[in-house]
């Protein structure tokens, strides 16, 4: 998951004992069909890292980078994007939240937010990928204290954000040129789905809704939920942005759902499987009586990579405009 809504997890926590009027069914259900590839494409050919390079961070510092035979990004979006440059060969660890095939066999470095640093440091890492939320901050200290050079990336907010952060991981990786050609391959792939997109009039309303039955936390995103870019694209409506939640997330309501009225319900598909599917999430007080839950129009993506905006995200708003538009849409 990307980090905005990683740091939401902790405000998910916090509202888990006010959201207890929506205590959708936690049962088991099987998550629905995966829609995007499990897979990354990378780039032909494989580059070759020219280094040392010195390198802006997005904390302010100034890195060096002088080897990257060991690479251990911290996310799962900076390891799709190190993976996807031709480089993956060099990763020596994941995160939890990287999902994708070619990852699934290195060693489990961290979870969530929660670094070990001396987890980090076993590996022998000559660069350390970071988000400008992971930590404890103390574990990111207690690594640069070791003599790892740390590269912080700036969080992605919307489709505006792939390039500039594929060119802040190629650039400290020494393959700019590499960088530069993902970029616009990502950026035409993102290009060709937009224009797939149906000219549905009036346009769709989406609300996006954070969901962990197991926990009770039923959560409707606002204006920096990060989605909305996503569902614009897609050629709808942030219908919980539109409706006045200015917030990340907001524990969900009932009259939160009518102000939004959606007509379109879009989830990850492990929240979706975690209130019981599709029949679950419409017993959840307030669904049924969004035109979204009278039609079970409902869009899920996977975990991993519903808002990384990396070079997948062409993947994840062709799934988006696929479900959305059922009768015909996206490539």
């Amino acid at each position: 998951m990307r980090t905005r809504l990683a740091g939401a997890l902790l405000s998910a926590l916090a509202l888990t004992l006010t959201a207890t009027a929506c205590s959708g069914p936690a049962r088991p259900a099987p998550a629905p069909a995966v829609t995007t590839a499990n897979r990354v494409q990378p780039l032909s050919g494989t580059p070759e890292p020219r280094l040392p390079v010195t390198v802006r961070s997005a904390d302010g510092a100034r890195v060096t980078v002088g080897r990257a035979a060991r690479i251990v990004p911290l996310s799962g979006s900076l390891s799709e994007i190190v993976f996807t440059l031709g480089l993956g060969d060099r990763v020596a660890a994941r995160d939890i939240t990287t999902t994708f095939a070619q990852a699934a066999r290195l060693p489990l470095v961290t979870r969530g937010h929660d670094v070990s640093a001396e987890g980090v440091l076993s590996l022998r890492p000559d660069l350390v990928l970071a988000e400008t939320t992971t930590g404890p901050r103390e574990a990111m200290d207690q690594i640069r204290a070791a003599g790892v050079p740390v590269l912080v990336v700036d969080p992605a907010t919307g489709l505006d954000d792939v390039g500039a952060r594929i060119r802040a991981v190629a650039d400290a990786l020494g393959v700019p040129d590499a960088g530069e050609r993902l970029v616009r391959r990502s950026e035409q792939r993102i290009a060709a789905v937009r224009e797939s997109v149906p000219a549905e009039r009036p346009r769709p309303r989406v609300a996006f809704l954070y969901l962990r039955g197991s926990a009770s936390v039923y959560l409707i995103g606002g204006a920096e939920s990060g989605a909305t870019s996503l569902i614009e694209a897609a050629g709808g409506v942030d219908a919980g942005a539109d409706s006045g939640l200015e917030k990340d997330f907001t524990a969900l309501t009932s009259e939160a759902l009518v102000k939004a009225a959606p007509d379109a319900i879009l989830v990850m598909s492990e929240g979706l499987a975690s209130v019981g599917g599709v029949d679950g999430l419409v017993k959840i007080p307030g669904v049924a009586q969004t035109p979204a839950g009278a039609d079970r129009r409902i869009v899920a993506v996977e975990d991993g990579v519903l808002l990384t905006y990396g070079p997948r995200t062409d993947q994840v708003l062709g799934s988006v405009v696929r479900q959305l538009y059922p009768e015909g849409g996206g490539r």
